[in-house]
This record gives C-alpha cells, structure tokens and sequence, in this order.
C-alpha cells in the first residue's frame, strides 16, 4: 500500500490526483450512470430516482443531473416513460461502451485504490479513538434505521455519508478533517448500488456502533477494516 503521495499533503483536490477531474459536472454524472448500467449495478426497466435525489446523492447541481439523462436517452441508456408508473428507466437492452466518458473512472482504478487504503488508515484509527469518547449513539442509532428503510440507492447514500461523518465527528479534529476530505474524494467515485449489497453494508454499521456503544476500540477497528477493505471488492475497481 502507497499512502506516501496521501500522508504527505492535505491538498486533495490537485488537478493531477484523478482522471475524472478532466471532465465537467455533467460528464461525470453520464459516466456514473453509464458505468453502473454496463456493471449490471442498474438493471435493464429499473427506475431512477428522482433528479433531485440523484443531484444530492451525486453531489451536482439538479439542472446538471436532468440534462445529462437527458443525453443519456440519446444514447440509448435510458428511456423517458409516461402514464402510470412512468419516469426515467434503465433502457431494456442499453448498447454497451456508448459513453467515452466512462474510461475516465476506468482509468481512475489504481487512485481509487490508494483512496480506498488511506480511508483504511484513517478510519480504522479514528474509530478507536472514538470508542473511547463520546459518540453520538442515538444519531448513529437513527441512521443505521433509516439506511435500513432507505427506498433506493441515493437515500442510502446520503444517509451513508452522514453517517460515517458522524461517526468521525469526536476524533482529533485535524484527523477528522484529512478524513472528510479522503471520505468526500471516495465518494466522486460513488456508483449506484443494489439495494441488497447496501443492506449488508447497513449491517457492518450496525455492528460498528454496538463496538462503539460497548467502548470497545479493537471491536470497533476489526468491523472498520472489514468495511473498508471490502471496497476493494465492491466500488467498481472490483467489478471490472
């Protein structure tokens, strides 16, 4: 693992750290949407959420998200569905590797990967200081629920995020904030999932916050680094 190039700089947001930084707002939701209908991550019929809920979950401006489906239906990918039961659906046989914009996130795989490492680091530490503190358990109590009753993938999401943040919140606050960065560049690279994969992640939380409700920091850094490790398998670098 190379956390070298990390470590040394709390400037995540150098041009040069990833290729999808050479692509515009609107591109990048194209290439998530795409890159999760040819990994069978969005299945052909299903039904996208909302723009809005997609713009939250995704981090882009609304308008940003309803003109790149809007060209996603040009391409095929989707389709634009009237009457009862309408809205915008995973098109029944989507054409595969119709969006170029896709090989940004491919060729991003190795940068993922260190992301994916450093979160590891970080987290792992931040959680059994943590422990040790004063979480806020009934939040994480909260959230845990909601992302279990989470009606797609981009509550789950948001929910995820907060959650994870809230948990981090009690550590050093210089820790805290190298995380939120390394956590918030990971999530770019967030691609819709499953419902079903989301629940089983939901579990490795719960069990998280009874390691930190019990005060027990190696119980507590055991289910983090199951959790984080197992990206490697689940973000689209293990798809592949």
């Amino acid at each position: 693992m190379r956390y070298g190039r990390f470590m040394a700089t709390a400037d995540l947001s150098a041009p040069a750290l990833t290729g999808i930084r050479r692509l515009s707002a609107l591109d990048t939701v194209r290439a998530r949407i795409a890159l999760a209908v040819e990994l069978g991550l969005l299945k052909p019929g299903e039904r996208l959420p909302s723009n809005a809920e997609i713009a939250r979950a995704l981090g882009v401006a609304e308008i940003t998200v309803r003109r790149a489906l809007e060209s996603l239906v040009g391409d095929g990918l989707i389709e634009r569905r009237r009457g009862r039961g309408g809205g915008t659906h995973v098109a029944a046989n989507p054409p595969s590797e119709r969006v170029g914009e896709v090989g940004a996130y491919r060729e991003s795989a190795a940068e993922v990967r260190e992301l994916i490492d450093h979160r590891l680091v970080l987290e792992s530490g931040l959680v059994q200081l943590v422990a040790k503190r004063s979480p806020d358990l009934p939040r994480l109590r909260t959230l845990v629920a909601r992302m279990d009753t989470a009606t797609g993938w981009a509550e789950f999401h948001e929910l995820d995020a907060e959650f994870h943040r809230a948990v981090a919140a009690p550590g050093p606050p210089a820790a805290v904030a190298q995380y939120e960065m390394v956590l918030a560049e990971l999530y770019r690279f967030y691609l819709p999932y499953p419902m079903p994969k989301l629940r089983e992640s939901n579990r490795d939380h719960g069990k998280l916050v009874k390691a930190l409700a019990a005060g027990d920091p190696d119980a507590a850094a055991r289910v983090t680094r199951k959790h984080v490790r197992g990206l490697h398998q689940t973000m689209f670098v293990g798809l592949e």
